[in-house]
């Protein structure tokens, strides 16, 4: 996506807006930061794959180098992922 505006408050509506009018995603927060990546932005989406298909978008417009995208795990999710976690300690076996 392509900033249309000079003032990132407006930036960010505008974002906001093309999220919720293509696929429901939402912008939970986000801020400017210095680092690695100039911008970090929390989206709420339906699933994964909606997440993935509005980061290959963003991608595809040019407007961004470098991006990652990072899932994050509610606690039921991790709670759930803690209990799978011994049946595959149980198959896994490291490289060597």
């Amino acid at each position: 996506m392509q900033l249309r505006s000079r003032t990132p408050r407006t930036a960010w509506n505008w974002w906001a807006k093309q999220l919720v009018d293509a696929v429901g995603a939402h912008i939970v927060g986000g801020g400017y930061s210095f680092g690695e990546y100039d911008i970090s932005i929390i989206v709420d989406a339906a699933d994964d794959v909606t997440m993935a298909a509005v980061a290959l978008a963003i991608a595809a417009g040019g407007a961004v180098k470098a991006a990652k995208t990072t899932s994050l795990l509610s606690g039921p999710q991790w709670v759930a992922a803690l209990k799978k976690a011994p049946a595959v300690s149980a198959k896994y076996q490291p490289a060597k």
